[in-house]
């Protein structure tokens, strides 16, 4: 479970590694401006295949925090590359938010021209914020993903139509909105052949008893429209889409009944409702997901392959905020 805010009375370990991702559009800037701070080692790889490298050197130096200067996809490369290294001993970290998406930033809630030196300085001050990423693991292969948001049927439609509103220029709340807009419009005026509206074949259980997911009578039982989970507190826009839940939150749709998209800008909003089970938009708590999925699914802004997946909390992350 996502926990407050919490103050640190110890004197930060020394060393701060930063790692720059050098597609950011933000990062040129504050590249220059960290070379000549003291103890501060920076790496800017680029293939995320290096990052495991760049973790063992910080290791070596003594780095205890890791600042990340990139988006939501850099964040999940990071943690990603070290869940094998750190396990549930991970130093501190920091999200300098230097990406196209920074949804993890818009929950932890560093300004938008936060830098190097701020992290420094947001250390000396002792307030950390705990998260827990999702752990993705693909239940073939083993292979571990982290990450905070993922997402599955029209949000992989959403995050396509995203990557159109950041080529014209949106960012970060205001292409969520762009995007969530247009999808809404398409749900409700579009047919079922329509790929807003369609869904995907996608079976959820949840819980150590993985008991399948309660669905409604609208649709074909086999898809869901929508699957989306997180571990986060706050979203961008403002936005609410798990109510007042907290922990590891999943939200799914069953079909995309027209009453039912036309109230999703209340119910981004937080609104909740005894209507809206029965009407096919599920909201639940849990500790483990067990996804079965017939098409791709996104992980912070990333496309994955089809399988059959678990998700279950991550290792508690302390995050340096201003």
């Amino acid at each position: 479970m996502a926990s407050p805010s919490i103050p640190s009375h110890d004197r930060p370990a020394a060393g701060v590694g930063v790692i720059f991702n050098p597609r950011s559009h933000r990062n040129a800037k504050l590249r220059a401006s960290v070379a000549a701070l003291p103890g501060v080692h920076v790496a800017a790889p680029s293939r995320r295949g290096d990052l495991r490298a760049v973790l063992d050197e910080f290791i070596a130096r003594g780095v205890g925090c890791i600042a990340i200067s990139g988006g939501d996809g850099t964040v999940r490369d990071v943690l990603t590359a070290g869940l094998p290294l750190f396990g549930e001993n991970w130093p501190e970290l920091a999200v300098i938010p230097a990406g196209k998406t920074n949804a993890l930033n818009a929950d932890l809630g560093a300004p938008k021209d936060w830098n190097v030196a701020g992290v420094i300085a947001a250390r000396e001050a002792g307030r950390r914020i705990v998260r827990r990423p999702l752990v993705v693991r693909d239940c073939e292969s083993g292979a571990e993903l982290a990450g905070f948001i993922f997402g599955a049927g029209i949000f992989t439609t959403a995050i396509a139509a995203g990557q159109d509103a950041h080529r014209l220029g949106a960012f970060d709340s205001l292409a969520v909105g762009a995007t969530t807009a247009w999808g809404v419009l398409q749900a409700l005026f579009g047919t079922d052949r329509n790929l807003w509206r369609r869904g995907i074949p996608m079976t959820i259980r949840t819980g150590e008893e993985r008991r399948e997911l309660p669905r409604s009578r609208w649709g074909d039982p086999a898809r869901r429209t929508m699957m989306l989970a997180s571990t986060l507190d706050r979203f961008p826009a403002g936005t609410k889409p798990f109510a007042r839940l907290e922990g590891m939150k999943l939200a799914v749709i069953d079909h995309p009944r027209r009453r039912v998209m036309a109230a999703i800008p209340a119910i981004a909003a937080g609104w909740d409702s005894e209507w809206l089970a029965p009407n096919g938009f599920h909201r639940c708590a849990t500790d483990r997901i067990e996804i079965d999925l017939d098409g791709r699914f996104i992980l912070d802004g990333e496309a994955f392959p089809p399988g059959r997946y678990a998700i279950v909390p991550g290792p508690a992350l302390s995050f340096v905020v201003p």
